[in-house]
Order: structure tokens, then C-alpha cells, then sequence
């Protein structure tokens, strides 16, 4: 279970609430679920319980606890324990983090991405002449095409889709982009390098030119991105010597990895919607942040024997290594295998 699905088993539990008379509320329209913080506990949290204690007249612990029954045993969730002021925290069934691994490794580069629909209306996209315009305005467009939009070129007025009909496909949505200019060229960087130094940046942010993003040490954002997914190939290759591969299955410690990854495909919507590709750098950032601990523990040691934890580790590496090289290619950037 995703966190976005865990978001929709909450919403579907306050439904279910109100339904039968135990919480008098509007339903909101999301669930923040997040990994457990200081005295929480099991694998994902959420403060929903606090934020409709206000509405339902009712202390927060009481709305957690009518909320708990409707969400034991659904989607996945095994035990629900109520923390705090009233924090619910959601314990899955032990194949759950499984099927999440098993989900990304079945997509691989292109988990988070959305089939094209042939009836969404598509966006024309305008920048100026700058180099981080255009640089943006390449990363937009890839993002947005990872979410099943539509996107032409900005010189081409009477574009339709191709594979719509004409005479019923919406004309597109011209949207300007205008990012802060960069303030010297970055072409000495590199093509990788610079488009980081262009893209991590929000918007509005006028980025930094300067060879820190040359830099191959762990204070080098984009360095730690790239070689952890280059550990994750190398850890493939190695298990491949040692006789065995990636099984998904329960990985001790890695709750705060597996949301991530879990609300990876949110964080592809969002960035999309906004136009915000440096959404995608903070993800990956935060997505090799929590994958790097992890890593020394995914091969045997000396003279013990795979197992299945090394299995399940060596899964949920090939998974975030996929989350991090997709991510990068819609940041135009190369995710080399050996770095």
C-alpha cells in the first residue's frame, strides 16, 4: 500500500463515519500521511483525527478512536494505535511494503507516470530566450508528458493531437513560464551539472553558477543523488556474483524510504500541476537521503549466506534506484551505472 492509497483507505473511513453516525463532518478532500514522528509508531502516520476535531465538536482522541474500527483490516492495514494528542498510527500487514517494492520494480523508470489520455485537453509552452527558460521549459514538458498531458511546440498555433480527433480535441493552453533568469551562463558546468544547477531551484529562485555542483563529495546534492543510484547497480551486479536477485518483502527500518517512494507518483502530479520541476530534484534528493544508510546492510557479510532479508533489501534498493533514475530523465539528466 502507497501512501496515496493509505490517504484514500482514511478518507474512505471518515466516509464510512459519517455515514453511520459516528462523526458528524464534511469528508475532506485528502489525508496527509506521513512516517511516524517522535513517539508515533508502525509504518505510516496521519494527523487527520486533529484536523477534523474542530468540525466534529469532539476531542481528537475520540475521533481517532472512531475512526480506528473502519480502518483495521483495510487495504493492507493490520493494527491502528492512537499517540498523542491523537496521532493515528497505521501498522500494515507484513506483504504490504512488499507490494509497493514489487509495484515500482514492475514499472521501473516510469512508476509515478500516467497513461496519455487521449481526451486531456494539451499545453503550449512559452518561455523566453534564456538559458534557464529553455532549460525549464524542457523539464515541464517532460513531467507533464509523464502525466499523460499533451504538450507542442510553442511555434506550432494550430497544433491538435495526433492521436485525438480534430474535430473534437480542445485547442491547447498556452502557459508562459517564467523562471528567475540565472545570473551567469552555466555551460561550463556540463549538460548534467548545469541543468541541476537551473532546475533544483524553485522558480521564483535565482540559482547559483558555480563549481559546487562539480563537486564529487556527499555536500554535492546532486553527487549524492547520482551515486546512490549508481550503489544501487553496483549492489545488483554484486548479488548477481553471489547467486542471487531482489525478492520484495519486509525490510526492518525502512518505513521513512518506503514513503517516500510511496508518494512519489504524488509528488509527479504536483510538480506537474504547478509546473515545478524542482519539486522532482527535492524528491530525489530525499529519496537518496534515506536510501544511503540502508545500502552497506543489503549484501551478505563474510561468510553468511543470502537470505531472505538480503532479498528484500536488494529489491527495495532496485526500487529506489528506479525512482532516482526516472526521476533524473525527466530532469534531462543522465543517471550513469558507474559513477
Amino acid at each position: 500500500m502507497t501512501p496515496v492509497e493509505l490517504s484514500r483507505t482514511l478518507l474512505h473511513a471518515v466516509r464510512r463515519a459519517v455515514d453511520e453516525g459516528k462523526l458528524s463532518v464534511t469528508v475532506p478532500e485528502r489525508a496527509v500521511v506521513t512516517a511516524p514522528g517522535p513517539g508515533g509508531c508502525g509504518d505510516y502516520a496521519s494527523n487527520l483525527a486533529l484536523q477534523l476535531a474542530r468540525p466534529a465538536g469532539q476531542p481528537p482522541r475520540r475521533v481517532a478512536e472512531a475512526l480506528r474500527p473502519y480502518l483495521l483490516g483495510a487495504g493492507g492495514i493490520r493494527e491502528v494505535v492512537v499517540t498523542g494528542p491523537g496521532f493515528l498510527n497505521m501498522h500494515l500487514a507484513r506483504d504490504a511494503s512488499a507490494g509497493l517494492v514489487g509495484h515500482i520494480l514492475r514499472d521501473g523508470v516510469r512508476y509515478g507516470f500516467v497513461q496519455q489520455g487521449g481526451e486531456r485537453r494539451g499545453v503550449r509552452l512559452h518561455c523566453a530566450s534564456e538559458a534557464r527558460a529553455l532549460v525549464f521549459r524542457d523539464a515541464v514538458a517532460r513531467i507533464l508528458r509523464s502525466q499523460g498531458v499533451h504538450v507542442y511546440d510553442a511555434d506550432a498555433r494550430d497544433a491538435r493531437p495526433t492521436d485525438v480527433d480534430a474535430h473534437t480535441a480542445d485547442a491547447p493552453e498556452d502557459v508562459h513560464l517564467r523562471p528567475a533568469p540565472a545570473p551567469a551562463s552555466p555551460h561550463a558546468l556540463g549538460p548534467d551539472a548545469a541543468r541541476w544547477a537551473l532546475l533544483h531551484p524553485a522558480a521564483h529562485d535565482r540559482p547559483r553558477i558555480d563549481g559546487r555542483h562539480l563537486v564529487q563529495r556527499e555536500e554535492n546534492p546532486l553527487f549524492r543523488v547520482r551515486y546512490a543510484h549508481a550503489r544501487t547497480r553496483a549492489l545488483s551486479r554484486n548479488a548477481a556474483d553471489l547467486g542471487f536477485g531482489a525478492v520484495p518483502g519486509p525490510v526492518a527500518g525502512a518505513q521513512a524510504l518506503l514513503a517516500r517512494l510511496g508518494d512519489h507518483p504524488r509528488v509527479l502530479a504536483a510538480a506537474a500541476r504547478d509546473r515545478a520541476p524542482d519539486r522532482v530534484a527535492r524528491q530525489l534528493v530525499a529519496v537518496a537521503d534515506e536510501l544511503l544508510p540502508l545500502l552497506p546492510f543489503v549484501l551478505p557479510v563474510g561468510e553468511e549466506k543470502p537470505s531472505a532479508a538480503h532479498r528484500a533489501r536488494l529489491a527495495l534498493a532496485e526500487a529506489a534506484g528506479a525512482v532516482l533514475a526516472g526521476g533524473l530523465s525527466l530532469l534531462g539528466i543522465d543517471a550513469p551505472d558507474h559513477l
